[in-house]
């Protein structure tokens, strides 16, 4: 009699949630893991056996800043074909929706997609369906589309899959007026308050001063865009990390990349990283203004920190437990521990000259890539699809 569903075979089992980093398998039960070892298939296996040799076996790679809602915000895009087969099995989405446009994303996008998708609620009502046409309006230009109360109620209705509410206080959002980034920040905090789940704050050319902005973060919340080049960031005017993102920090405040398509610059991620500031989560800002680059994926936006210096498993725990943490879904995903969700994401390590370009076009090359193979999402085996660089030399590893 057969004792699992499915066995990963032989690869490289790096879990950073458990320190686990060995050649071995992983077996699967009922959309499980039910355990990680040697020679599990001998044990026998009812639905088949995913050779996973030569390849990075890891917790399902977890995307804390993504914008999935095709069809409704300007910049949505569909799960599947970015997310789950570029190697990402959750997306978070980044308040895409907001409570007036979000019970049509989870019947028309969440409930059908392979890709698991939990949210952050945007504390404006329309979310994130703007004109972002030259000229365009912002979704917080006018302060009274943030509505607790109602942002509150939906957020509650919703509470399997509304992990938190999200903020954006750059002036092109909210308006030049300092007061209504102040409110704008305010109404957020109180409507994480009253759901007891953090909020996600969009960072980078505000009317109001970084500084301030921490000052009112909670523990739990997220600071999103962390390595962008705007006006208050995390680097003072002498290129030093400010005092007050080394006191959030300390404070349990979590500094997400958001890379996007105007967030990520080389010159300040390394002089952060040569300072000690660490991203607590990798994440891809992934949208419609950036698939074709310079973001293309979370595996491409990880890499670029492998081309920074981090060590591999450091990256890995940055797309796995730390955003898994970061939703309140640790012990469900982002580990590979028996009894989490069998999520998994095999990816190979291709060694070559590889292209990684920031957000305001500049290029460097990387000697390593993280490429996904394929993903096991709730026990079930998708392939992924060629990335960018399939037609580029390189070598695997």
């Amino acid at each position: 009699m057969a004792h699992y569903d499915l066995v990963v075979r032989g690869g490289r089992v790096i879990d950073p949630a458990q320190g686990l980093d060995a050649h071995c398998d992983v077996a699967i039960v009922r959309g499980r893991i039910a355990a990680v070892g040697q020679n599990l298939a001998e044990l026998g296996v009812r639905d088949g056996v995913v050779d996973a040799h030569g390849l990075i076996v890891t917790p399902g790679m977890v995307d804390l800043h993504t914008h999935v809602y095709w069809g409704v915000p300007p910049l949505g895009i569909e799960p599947d074909p970015n997310c789950l087969a570029r190697g990402v099995t959750t997306a978070v989405d980044a308040g895409s929706a907001g409570a007036d446009t979000f019970p049509a994303f989870r019947r028309y996008i969440i409930d059908v997609s392979a890709t698991r998708i939990v949210a952050m609620l945007h504390i404006s009502s329309i979310g994130m369906a703007r004109d972002d046409q030259a000229g365009g309006v912002g979704e917080l230009e006018d302060i009274r589309w943030a509505k607790v109360e109602r942002a509150i109620d939906v957020a509650r209705a919703h509470s399997d899959i509304i992990m938190g509410i999200k903020v954006r206080l750059q002036s092109d959002m909210v308006g030049n007026d300092p007061e209504q980034c102040r409110e704008a920040l305010r109404r957020t905090q109180a409507a994480a308050h009253a759901i007891g789940k953090p909020a996600m704050v969009h960072v980078g050319g505000t009317t109001i001063p970084l500084d301030e902005i921490l000052g009112a973060l909670n523990t739990g919340d997220t600071v999103t865009h962390c390595y962008h080049a705007r006006s208050e960031g995390v680097l003072d005017e002498r290129g030093k990390v400010r005092t007050s993102v080394k006191r959030a920090i300390e404070k349990g405040i979590n500094f997400d990349v958001g890379h996007g398509r105007g967030s990520f610059d080389f010159n300040v991620a390394r002089r952060a990283l040569d300072q000690g500031l660490l991203p607590g989560t990798i994440s891809s800002d992934i949208h419609a203004w950036n698939i074709a680059g310079p973001v293309y994926d979370l595996a491409t936006t990880a890499s670029k920190f492998l081309h920074l210096g981090l060590p591999l498993h450091e990256v890995l725990r940055r797309v796995t437990i730390n955003p898994a943490t970061a939703v309140g879904m640790a012990g469900r995903i982002g580990t590979l521990a028996p009894g989490a969700d069998a999520d998994l994401s095999l990816l190979r390590l291709a060694e070559g000259e590889w292209p990684f370009e920031d957000s305001h076009g500049h290029v460097e090359l990387g000697g390593t890539r993280l490429e996904p193979v394929s993903v096991v999402r709730a026990g079930k085996v998708y392939p992924c699809s060629p990335s960018v660089y399939a037609g580029e030399q390189g070598h695997v590893h």
